[in-house]
This record gives structure tokens, sequence and C-alpha cells, in this order.
């Protein structure tokens, strides 16, 4: 690719605004080293004015969590025509937001962890904490409560017992107004990325303090062993790997994306949990990770990563 001018947008209001800090400063200083002219934004202030007075080639979308990955930025960039990296607004919307991800997956036959939607409004005003004994009855201990709308395993909370349930859904409606309440899958923690439409080498997340994949586990260098490739027999990768663009196609994702699954321990069953449309690009993200071990370093990844948004709007 010839040089462009490129806009890395990163930080914004989001409460992954760190993550995204540090996400586009990674692909800023690899932005650079490929020979691009190269200027950072931080989405927290006037995007627009921004980038009306850059008029860049490219933007290359570093926001993580909301306006990043619901949609919201994607709409900004197609109405000034500035070309962006990673996928749509519909394929955002539909992924940001993991209930209705969800409903979308099982219609189309992708396997996810069964689950319940509650609304804050639906648990204060019209009694939705009467139907939590249904819930617990449909679903079966332990539970996970988190928010629809939250990436980065950002308020997800756990219920091994009846008792603990309505404490969990209220630690995770303090981080969003919808909450997904679903089984939990014991097992191994999978992420298959998929870059241009195939699936990279599987990643295994194995924390080595928590009992689950937290934020701080995920961020925190040291926290966390990660696997790549994930020692697994040549099905289950090749499973694995099917479900992930299988995922990506069913929600119209483009240019680059993560699905995180788990692998369960009693059945070996795979599971999809979610779909990350904007993959952390942070020294411990597991996108680099696993481009990696298909022998493709980071440089060349984003310079990939910027060649597919280009080819959305030949």
């Amino acid at each position: 690719m010839s040089a462009r001018k490129v806009v890395v947008l990163k930080g914004g209001r989001s409460l992954e605004r760190s993550v995204s800090l540090r996400s586009g400063a990674h692909v800023q200083e690899a932005i650079a080293r490929l020979g691009h002219d190269v200027r950072a934004v931080d989405a927290d202030g006037d995007v627009l004015g921004s980038l009306l007075e850059d008029r860049p080639d490219v933007a290359f979308v570093a926001l993580h969590g909301r306006d990043g990955e619901d949609g919201t930025i994607q709409q900004l960039l197609e109405a000034i025509g500035v070309p962006y990296t990673g996928s749509g607004p519909a394929a955002c919307m539909s992924a940001h937001d993991k209930a209705l991800a969800k409903h979308l997956m099982r219609t189309g036959g992708i396997p996810t962890p069964d689950f319940r939607c509650l609304s804050e409004a639906t648990v204060k005003q019209l009694g939705g904490a009467s139907l939590l004994d249904e819930i617990a009855r449909a679903l079966s201990f332990p539970l996970v409560a988190k928010p629809a709308r939250q990436g980065s395993a950002l308020g997800v909370k756990f219920a091994r017992t009846r008792e603990e349930l309505p404490g969990a859904l209220v630690g995770a409606l303090s981080y969003d107004d919808k909450v997904l309440v679903e089984r939990f899958i014991a097992g191994r923690d999978l992420a298959v990325s998929v870059l241009d439409g195939e699936a990279l080498p599987v990643v295994e997340a194995v924390p080595r303090e928590e009992q689950f994949f937290d934020f701080s586990s995920r961020y925190e260098i040291g926290m966390t062993t990660f696997v790549c490739p994930a020692e697994l027999d040549d099905a289950t990768t090749a499973r694995a790997q099917e479900l992930a663009v299988a995922t990506c196609e069913l929600l119209g994702c483009r240019g680059v994306a993560r699905v995180d699954l788990m692998l369960e321990a009693e059945t070996g069953e795979l599971w999809i949990l979610e779909c990350n449309v904007v993959p952390g690009m942070t020294e411990t993200s597991l996108l680099p990770q696993a481009a990696d071990a298909a022998g493709i370093d980071f440089d060349q990844l984003i310079e990939r990563v910027l060649e597919s948004a280009f080819e959305r709007v030949a």
C-alpha cells in the first residue's frame, strides 16, 4: 500500500477508554513504522471537527465499547465519506448488544449458552424480580450475569446460588441498563480471530489466579497464560474456527473480528459467547498473538487491516 494519511481513533468515553488508549498507541506506532502519515484523535471531544480538519485517507478504529463498537463512529465516518477499518454499522450494532447477537446466533443455528435478558426497567418497575425463580429453574446454577453492552469482561458477575442472583444482577446493572443472564460453561476459554474472512489459530486464555478471565487478568501482563495455538485436537480446532467464521458471517463482520467461545469440559461441546468487532491491539491482546502464530507480525497485521478498509468501498 502506498503512503496514506491515517487517523487512529482511540480513547473515547466508554469504560474501556484505558484499553482503547493502549490499543491506539500500539497501532499508531505500527502505522508510523509502515511509512504512513499518522495522527491519533482521542474520541472524547470534537471528533467530527478533527476529521474534517485532517481529511484523512482512512480512519483506523481502535475505539472499544460505546461509540466505537456500537456503530456510532462508523455511521459518522460513512456520513463524511472517510473509509475506515472493521465492520459496518449494522454488524457493530448487532455484535455490541450481546442479547441481540445471541438471539441472532440462536436463529442462525450457532451454539450459544442458554440465556435470558432483563432490563433495569423490567427488574425495578415490571416485577422482574419475580422472574428470578423461573430463570433459576430454566438455566440452573451457576449463572453469569453480564452487561449486554460492555466489553473487556467489565461488570461480569457470577451467581452460584439463587441467593447470589439478585446481587449479581445489581452488579451487572451498574454497568448497563440491560443485563444478560447466561448459563455458566465450565471449561476452557478460547478465542478465534477472523481476518479477511479466514480464521487465525485458536488462542486459549488460562488465568493464573482468578476463576475466570476478568478485566484485570485480561490486560495486566503476567495475570494470564496465553497458549497459541491452543493445545486442541484437530477436529476441535477446525470446529472452533468454523464456528467463528460462521458467527462473523451471520453478523456481517468485515475486516477483522474476534469470537470468544468456551470448550465445555463435561461434554466437549463448543459454545459461542460473543463477537468483538474492534478487537484489542494491546501487548496482551489475543488478535496480535493469533496473527503472530499464523506468521503475521504486528506491522503486517495492521497493514492488512488498513487495506481492508479500501476493499470495502472498492
